[in-house]
Parts: C-alpha cells; sequence; structure tokens
C-alpha cells in the first residue's frame, strides 16, 4: 500500500469526536444514510439533501461531489461506526487476540443487524440501486484496505509467531469473512464469531 493511499484511508474512516459539532458533510452524509433506508437510494437527490439539511444545492455539492462520492461518503461512515466497535473488542481483550477477533467480530455482526443504512442496500424492498451494492461487494478494495489497515494496527502489539506475509493473509481473510457474514448471514452473530474465533485460533496458534 502506497503512503499516499494510507492518510486518506485513516482520514475516511475516522469518526467524529464524542460531543463535537456535526460538520455540515457529516449532516448531508447522515440525511443521506436516512432517506436511503426510508425512501431508497433513487429518491435520494442533492435537492432534496439541501432542503432536508437547511443548505443550498451548491452547499451539498460542494460537501460531497457527485452521487457516487455521496455513496461512498456514506459507505464510509458506516464502515467508521463498525471499525468503532472493533476498537472496543480489541480494548477489553488486550492479552488475547483470539478473544479481540471473536468479539469484534460478534459486534460487528449485532451491529449490521440493525444498521439501516446496510439494510437498504441489500433488501429490495428499500429500493436498493446497484450502485450502493458493488461498494459492499464487487467493488469493495477501497473498504476492505481500510478495514485490514485498522485491524492490522490493533493486532501488531500482540506477541505472534508469524511472518508480515502470513499475518497479512490472515488479516484479510478474517476481515472477509466477516464482511461476507455481514452481507449474507447464515447462522446468529454468536454462532459465526465462535466458528470465526476457531479459525483465527488455528491460524494465531498453531499446534506444534
Amino acid at each position: 500500500m502506497s503512503v499516499a493511499v494510507v492518510p486518506r484511508l485513516v482520514r475516511m474512516t475516522s469518526a467524529p469526536a464524542p460531543g463535537a459539532a456535526a460538520t455540515t458533510h457529516d449532516r448531508v452524509v447522515a440525511a443521506a444514510v436516512r432517506l436511503t433506508a426510508e425512501l431508497g437510494w433513487s429518491q435520494v437527490t442533492m435537492a432534496r439533501l439541501a432542503e432536508d439539511v437547511g443548505v443550498s444545492r451548491q452547499t451539498v455539492y460542494n460537501e460531497v461531489g457527485t452521487k457516487p462520492g455521496l455513496a461512498e461518503a456514506m459507505i464510509q461512515r458506516e464502515l467508521a461506526r463498525f471499525l468503532d466497535v472493533v476498537t472496543l473488542a480489541f480494548d477489553d481483550h488486550a492479552d488475547d487476540l483470539v478473544a479481540a477477533i471473536r468479539q469484534s467480530a460478534l459486534s460487528v455482526l449485532e451491529h449490521a443487524q440493525d444498521n439501516q443504512l446496510l439494510h437498504a442496500v441489500v433488501s429490495a424492498t428499500h429500493g436498493a440501486d446497484t450502485e450502493l451494492l458493488p461498494l459492499l461487494t464487487t467493488h469493495a478494495e477501497s473498504l476492505l484496505t481500510a478495514a485490514k489497515l485498522v485491524i492490522a494496527e490493533r493486532v501488531a502489539p500482540y506477541p505472534l509467531d508469524l511472518g508480515p506475509a502470513h499475518l497479512d493473509a490472515a488479516i484479510d481473510m478474517v476481515v472477509r469473512v466477516v464482511l461476507s457474514h455481514v452481507m449474507q448471514p447464515s447462522a446468529s452473530p454468536t454462532e459465526t464469531a465462535d466458528d470465526i474465533a476457531w479459525i483465527a485460533a488455528r491460524v494465531l496458534r498453531p499446534q506444534v
């Protein structure tokens, strides 16, 4: 990953500080998420957003650019919220990486169950459009890269007998498996988190 890409991803996934006043950009993106959940992505226009937020259409364009740019901003906003719960899980299990991974997966999957934007994207009854879905599936590289960057930073302090290439592969595997279950759950969050932890334990704690 190039040095130029890393700061951009960190900025995209940085959630506002607790208690901080929402910026115009935050308000526009939050309104877009809510309107997408209520009306469907196809009904979200710059004019509707401007009216909802109480700013001019030009201000909306200045903040988010084009509608595809708005879509990416919405996804990154939600990613920041998912990564917040991952951070808490690692904070709670600073001495047990497998437990941190299990709690991270569980928290992410539970959060996904109640996530309005995610439901709007994957459910045709909410007017989901093809423009949003690829950002979580076939065109999810920026999302995956940002998530893997954060996980790698949190994993680094744990003592592991893995080389960089194998550790990168393990992190990539965990992130992709969790995202797959976010998009298409096959079991309860608890069962899935247990399975992911079992796999992680076999990789991170190999039998000798």
